[in-house]
């Protein structure tokens, strides 16, 4: 040190200080997380998710957080693309549970015993839609559920002096509203998710069902052949021909249109109405559109969930621990979803959103005041696909495959009888229960 000038020392320290100012390269992250979504229906949820948690998630857990986001249509197929190559997101998100694809994912009951042990018990929706008694495997992972409540317009129900309470008042109040105004009901009768779940719900209200609690084929019966009478009826003096065709945002569009009177969906409806200030006739939309519980049958007042999120693991899926991580983690976080997504997820693991009723009472966009309070016991009246049993393959195969779709569409337009139709549904039911009684996974 004593040989080195002071010229050498002033240089030397410039060239160090030039040293700190430069820009330092970011460290990789050590892992990466690889994640499919859909697209919300509710867009600042997708925001939120992927702007903000993943990110805040992914510095604290060094891992490289990576979201695709696929349309409503592309799940299915991009899903049987990865499991064929045995390759592709470490988390998969469907809307629907798919027990088909028990084979091919994780045992997720440890990511439910911890959450448990973090969060309190999961609610029992969830566990129908993602549990398998017959092989005692959860197939799946569901952190929330979206109810399924009646969109309805409130001038032209109160103008006929009907209440869209039950599916009889629907097809009462509907034919009184169609006949004079020329606007229709829109539940559709096409191969789209909303139509199986629309028809789903007026089954189950009418006593009839695909399965019972152990799982065994029941969807011949009278009350199946009431339904079927009860949907064509409706149909015929209640609907027009565009249902055969719709997509699963056709109902959506008509409703924000004014071109239906009642409809079954979430409550995008009514938040995209709200957020993007739409009106019909100069109007807003959103101020006459009400929500209403499932609608009451002859036997009960029963809907379906709209979407029940079922998130897998696939086994080939490169990041297993983080995967399982994620999800504990998201619960623990859930009441920024609920937020996020405007009151349309709703928590498997209810005390996590402790004031969703006051939430919902209190909800600032909503017209009249206290709009949203009607969903705050959607629980009690939401149920899985499947119900009384568990959603097992054979119920994701024929979910899947729009056979009872198909079923109502022939028998609503007069193509079958209803006795024709539901043999046929029944010869392909049968067909699906005894694929998976042989694979032992029913």
């Amino acid at each position: 040190m004593s040989r080195l000038s002071r010229r050498t020392l002033i240089k030397t320290g410039a060239a160090g200080a030039a040293t700190l100012l430069l820009p330092k390269k970011s460290r990789a992250a050590a892992k990466t997380l690889r994640i499919i979504q859909w697209n919300h229906f509710v867009p600042g949820y997708d925001k939120w998710f992927n702007n903000t948690y993943v990110k805040e998630w992914g510095q604290k857990n060094d891992t490289e957080v990576i979201v695709d986001n696929i349309g409503i249509p592309a799940i299915n197929s991009t899903a049987a693309a990865e499991v064929a190559a045995r390759k592709g997101h470490d988390l998969f998100l469907f809307l629907w549970p798919k027990p088909v694809y028990e084979e091919d994912v994780i045992d997720h009951g440890e990511i439910y015993q911890e959450c448990e042990k973090k969060y309190g018990k999961p609610i029992n929706l969830a566990i129908k839609s993602t549990y398998n008694p017959k092989t005692k495997k959860y197939f799946g992972f569901s952190d929330s559920f979206v109810p399924d409540p009646i969109n309805f317009r409130t001038d032209l129900w109160g103008e006929v002096g009907v209440k869209p309470d039950s599916w009889d008042e629907i097809r009462r109040g509907g034919k009184k509203i169609k006949d004079k105004t020329g606007i229709p009901v829109g539940i559709g009768l096409s191969a789209e998710i909303d139509t199986s779940m629309a028809m789903r719900a007026i089954m189950y209200a009418f006593g009839s069902h695909e399965q019972d609690e152990s799982g065994n084929l029941t969807l011949n019966s009278k009350n199946t052949l009431e339904t079927l009478k009860f949907v064509k009826a409706m149909y015929q003096e209640t609907e027009i021909d565009e249902v055969l065709a719709w997509d699963a945002s056709s109902n959506n569009r008509a409703m924000l249109a004014g071109k239906s009177s009642l409809v079954l969906n979430a409550i995008s409806i009514t938040r995209e109405a709200e957020n993007k200030n739409l009106t019909v006739d100069g109007k807003p939309i959103g101020d006459v559109i009400g929500l209403a519980k499932a609608a009451k049958g002859p036997v009960r007042r029963m809907g379906l969930e709209h979407v029940m999120d079922c998130y897998v693991i696939w086994k080939f899926a490169q990041n297993i621990e983080g995967a399982k991580k994620f999800l504990v983690d998201y619960v623990g976080n859930f009441h920024k979803g609920f937020e996020a997504s405007e009151f349309y997820n709703f928590p498997c693991f209810p005390k996590q959103v402790p004031d969703l009723k006051q939430a919902l009472q209190n909800d600032p966009k909503g017209k009249p005041a206290g709009k949203y309070a009607v969903l705050a016991d959607a629980e009690e009246w939401a149920t899985n696909v499947g119900y009384p049993g568990y959603a097992n393959a054979a119920i994701d195969e024929l979910y899947s495959s729009w056979v009872l779709n198909t079923m109502f569409a022939q028998v609503a337009t007069g193509a079958a009888q209803p006795e024709g139709a539901l043999k046929e549904a029944e010869e392909k039911a049968k067909r699906i229960w005894a694929k998976w009684k042989e694979r032992k996974l029913l």
